[in-house]
């Protein structure tokens, strides 16, 4: 499902950032979508957004009311229209999407490091420059350990994936042979 709220997620967030960039409020809009995000994502408001039972509009003007005042006059439309297509399940996708576009618009890009054994502080670094170099901007890495990877790292940039991982290539090699 993950997959599936990305791609409802994406257009609203690259419109969303293009407005933002246009009243240059970029930063300033970042932590009330990360407000509604939190909302959207508390396990009784969740329940509610998928509550078939309920009015669609009893749930936005709840997580408005939640959001209170300080919410900006655009994001709250912003509820209203994903209220009124159905995507409030999509609220906390959209705002990590956005933040991605915020730090990558700084010339940043966040990099997540699964690797089957522990980095150390000077593997990070020149994964660090690796990356910098081959993705042409500044990077800041998030270090996971996985065991499940069994061996190698999986790398994963926005959309770039790259999976040098012993669980990936078995994965490959059973695609291949069609298991």
């Amino acid at each position: 499902m993950a997959g599936e709220l990305t791609t409802i997620a994406r257009p609203y967030a690259e419109a969303v950032f293009a407005r933002a960039q246009e009243t240059a409020q970029v930063d300033a809009w970042s932590q009330p979508l990360e407000t509604l995000a939190a909302i959207a994502s508390d396990p009784q408001v969740a329940v509610q957004i998928g509550n078939p039972n309920l009015a669609p509009g009893r749930v936005r003007d709840m997580i408005l009311s939640v959001a209170g005042d300080s919410l900006p006059a655009e994001l709250a439309n912003l509820v209203r229209l994903l209220s009124d297509n159905g995507r409030l399940v999509a609220l906390p996708e959209l705002a990590e999407l956005y933040e991605e576009r915020r730090v990558a618009s700084q010339g940043v890009r966040q990099v997540l490091v699964r690797s089957a054994f522990p980095v150390d502080a000077d593997q990070e670094q020149e994964l660090a420059r690796y990356l910098s170099r081959r993705l042409g901007a500044q990077v800041e890495l998030t270090v996971e350990q996985d065991s499940d990877l069994i061996g190698g790292v999986e790398i994963r940039a926005g959309d770039l994936v790259i999976d040098d991982s012993v669980r990936g290539k078995l994965k490959q090699l059973a695609h291949a042979l069609q298991f």
